[in-house]
């Protein structure tokens, strides 16, 4: 029942798309190309500015909302974090219990895991996260969350959201948490409920990810106030070892250093890929901090993923007439070796216009690929999780 009110509910979405005037996937006007270099100036390119070699990339998807089972009688909330099992086909999510911002006062289970066939096997979690945005899972099999705010020093709601209350709440969030696949908290990196940007505290953690070896790197950096523009490196005990910039090179004009390191993935060459949200970029970076490369040809990207074979997928949920990039929302893929891109599959609802703005993003946040080739993804507004299959040749 509950997938099918989902599945109406999105499709209804969908199909407001093609009136959704400039702002809609279809209304999209070739350009004259978008030469893929950092502070172009101008002013806002909007979408009409979409290069022709990107308007001509295929789509090789198709898209499968009908796939994850949500527990009956639970509200689906915002999802931000997903992750594969290391048996890859088994999917972890982080959910933010029911609601968009944040899990006080809602005691259910915020990490969730499905089966190869889309059944919910594992939840747990409950009061232990605030508001989940990374996942993570090792190669051990340990579940490591990135939890963005504290539930105690609370940013100012957003429009039409009731402020949280915190009289009388345990510090909580502002962390990165491990646990077992059980469950069981093995780990905590940062200050519970405190932010700082030392080497005991984070603000506004977005990512995490784990090596072979058991190097930690986060992602401490995400877009609201008080908020860090660093990768902060520690050994496999949680020990710190050194932090840096994420933001690269200098940011393009009129734009500030934040939401710079909004998701984190690596390559079979260990090198760190960074999705710099706020610059319209991929920042690649070795294990150390240098700065490799700059890629801006994947869009304004919020998740990233790269499989065994060295694809990369990056999802985009804010390009859009408000936005001073040359793309649309949706998921490009292409090649984390050379940096060409081979595919885009848009968002269905298309770049929203000014006046439908769905809270300013929607579709595709997370990002997350199995061994068969087949792509999961999570989205924040309208929230869901969809499969994307190959389609066939």
């Amino acid at each position: 029942m509950l997938r099918d009110i989902r599945a109406a509910v999105l499709l209804s979405l969908a199909l407001l798309s093609p009136v959704l005037g400039a702002g809609s996937a279809a209304a999209q006007p070739a350009g004259p190309g978008f030469p893929g270099a950092p502070n172009i100036p101008g002013g806002d390119y909007g979408v009409s500015m979409r290069s022709a070699a990107d308007l001509a990339l295929p789509d090789q998807y198709q898209r499968d909302e009908l796939f994850f089972r949500w527990p009956a009688g639970r509200t689906l909330g915002s999802i931000s974090a997903i992750a594969m099992d290391r048996d890859g086909r088994s999917v972890w999510v982080a959910e933010r219990c029911g609601g968009q911002s944040h899990c006080i006062g809602n005691h259910v289970d915020p990490v969730v895991k499905f089966d190869a066939d889309g059944k919910v096997v594992r939840q747990f979690g409950a009061d232990m996260i605030v508001y989940p945005h990374g996942i993570f899972i090792d190669h051990e099999n340990n579940v490591w969350v990135a939890d963005l705010q504290s539930n105690v020093d609370r940013p100012a709601p957003r429009p039409g959201q009731p402020a949280a209350a915190v009289a009388g709440l345990k510090p909580n969030g502002a962390q990165v948490l491990k646990f077992s696949p059980e469950g069981k908290l093995l780990l905590t990196l940062g200050t519970p409920g405190v932010y700082g940007n030392d080497t005991t505290h984070l603000s506004q953690p977005s990512a995490v990810l784990v090596t072979r070896a058991g190097t930690i790197f986060v992602a401490d950096a995400h877009d609201s106030e008080p908020s860090n523009h660093r990768i902060v490196k520690y050994d496999r005990t949680g020990k710190f070892i050194k932090s840096w910039d994420a933001c690269g090179s200098a940011p393009a004009p009129g734009a500030n250093k934040i939401d710079c390191a909004h998701a984190l993935a690596m390559d079979s060459q260990g090198r760190l890929f960074v999705a710099n949200r706020g610059s319209n970029r991929i920042e690649i970076f070795d294990q150390e901090g240098n700065l490799l490369d700059e890629w801006y040809q994947f869009g304004k990207p919020s998740g990233l993923a790269i499989d065994a074979d060295d694809r990369l997928y990056a999802v985009d949920t804010q390009s859009g007439v408000r936005e001073s990039n040359a793309f649309v929302r949706g998921m490009h893929v292409g090649s984390a070796r050379t940096g060409a891109v081979t595919s885009f599959t848009p968002d269905p609802l298309g770049n929203p216009a000014p006046w439908f703005p769905l809270r300013g993003t929607t579709g595709s946040e997370g990002v997350t690929v199995g061994q068969d080739g087949t792509v999961y993804t999570s989205q924040v507004t309208p929230p869901g999780m969809v499969r994307y299959l190959p389609k066939p040749d």
